[in-house]
């Protein structure tokens, strides 16, 4: 069974708590999945942080309670219900009875079918029923909503809707900041600069009056504009340095065409791609191919892999650890290719790794393995991307030959880089690729396939295609 996690923020709702989690329990829920509800009172001053407590006492198997000792805002409550969320999907639940949970199902279907991997349920849609309320409120939500798809791109009809559903372990890697309800502009343009997939679903709306207790009001707008500014001229979409720089170098499409080009003469019918990402590569190398495995050891990139390409029969997704033998004997002999780029270096054991590689490969099937050059320019950007080591030549031709291949040849892939590599990493200390410097150097891939075999220094990667023997 799977696991949904409903974040319910709460400040000063007493008089509905009870009643908002009796409906969120009984809440239909789409087959193979369970609920948890987290609630976050964040520092009520009526009694709805001793309601919260009496809900978690009757009901321990499901809801679990947090508490802020004073008041910090949506944005904050709904950071904290995300750092305790253990499901594989995360949606937010207002504590009052705008939102109706019988709505799940809509809401987590395209999660669950892997279309998508956030779903928004938008108010302005076509629905059954909406409570007609206040003109400028709705003005101001029109124009918040603009305002975002013109930043990202996005065709979104309410970006302000409380109804956000997220796969957890996509929504848990971007950091979020907002305090109050700016986390809702802040969330949908980070996800948009992640490509993350988002579906819209109509949703039915009761909404509240102010003398019923509505919380958000004008200041609100005005920060909303304010959030919506500052994001769209921030790149801060990833917690951690090691998947700032890999998102940086995936959106380099050019880059990534010439890495597939490089070696496409190699390529073979039935291929095993390991640490596949997001799928980069995948997308470029699999036309003409009887059948193409890709896998990751991430769980979100195992998630974007799955939804990216559910459309293509001939590939399948899988999680895969190069260290560990029991994850290849499914595909014992099975390959005629195997692509390894840029893993070997993140292994302690890559002796190992080689072994199990040669595993899955047929008799007279081909590894591909790309690894970065030269431990003279290791620095701190291969500390943050978790590398052990940069290899010589003779170290990758004599690892892959000890463990059972025949070294066809080592290519050098991507001089030009070098020097930057080594200034950022070795000289300014910097732990992350730049987007900004990645989508300058992607626009003159052009110039650099042209010039790289000229460039009187050695590259940033080489190529080895072994075959394996015996």
């Amino acid at each position: 069974m799977a696991l949904v996690s409903i974040l319910i923020p709460v400040y000063n709702e007493e008089e509905y708590l009870a009643a908002i989690v009796d409906r969120v329990l009984a809440a239909p829920l789409p087959d193979g999945l369970e609920r948890e509800i987290i609630l976050v009172d964040d520092g009520s001053k009526d009694g709805s942080a001793e309601a919260a407590d009496e809900i978690g006492r009757l009901h321990p198997e499901t809801v679990r309670v947090f508490h802020h000792p004073k008041n910090r805002g949506k944005g904050a409550a709904i950071r904290t219900a995300l750092g305790h969320a253990r499901g594989e999907f995360s949606l937010i639940q207002d504590a009052d009875f705008e939102y109706d949970p019988k709505e799940y199902p809509h809401l987590l279907r395209p999660l669950l079918d892997g279309r998508a991997d956030a779903v928004f349920g938008s108010r302005f849609m076509a629905a059954n029923e909406r409570r007609v309320l206040y003109y400028w409120h709705s003005l101001a939500n029109h124009i918040l909503t603009l305002l975002v798809n013109l930043t990202v791109d996005l065709n979104l009809t309410d970006m302000e809707t409380c109804y956000k559903v997220f796969r957890t372990s996509l929504i848990q890697s971007i950091p979020l900041y907002s305090e109050r309800f700016g986390i809702e502009p802040e969330i949908t343009i980070k996800l948009a600069k992640r490509h993350a997939r988002i579906y819209e679903t109509p949703i039915n709306y009761h909404g509240r009056t102010y003398d019923e207790g509505k919380k958000i009001g004008l200041k609100d707008a005005f920060e909303a504009i304010g959030v919506t500014i500052k994001y769209a001229l921030s790149s801060d979409i990833y917690k951690d340095p090691g998947p700032e720089t890999l998102h940086a170098l995936a959106d380099a499409r050019e880059f990534n065409l010439w890495m597939a080009d490089t070696i496409r003469p190699h390529v073979g019918q039935d291929v095993l791609e390991i640490g596949a990402g997001i799928g980069n590569l995948s997308r470029v190398l699999l036309p003409k191919r009887s059948s193409y495995l890709a896998t990751d050891i991430d769980e979100e990139h195992l998630g974007r892999l799955r939804n990216r390409f559910s459309h293509r029969p001939k590939l399948s997704v899988a999680r895969c650890d190069v260290t560990q033998p029991e994850h290849f004997r499914d595909i014992a002999g099975r390959m005629d290719t195997v692509i390894c780029l840029n893993v070997l270096e993140h292994v302690e054991d890559d002796l190992a790794a080689l072994r199990n590689i040669r595993s899955s490969l047929k008799p007279g099937g081909k590894a591909i393995i790309l690894v970065p050059h030269d431990q003279r320019v290791y620095g701190t950007l291969d500390e943050a991307l978790g590398h052990f080591r940069r290899y010589a030549h003779h170290e990758l031709r004599e690892r892959m030959e000890k463990t059972g291949f025949r070294v066809e040849t080592i290519l050098e892939f991507n001089r030009v880089s070098r020097w930057p590599w080594y200034v950022s990493g070795r000289i300014l200390k910097r732990r992350a690729l730049s987007p900004t410097q990645m989508r300058i150097f992607d626009k003159f891939v052009w110039l650099w396939r042209k010039i790289d075999g000229a460039l009187p220094w050695p590259p940033t990667s080489i190529i080895a295609i072994g075959v394996k023997q015996g």
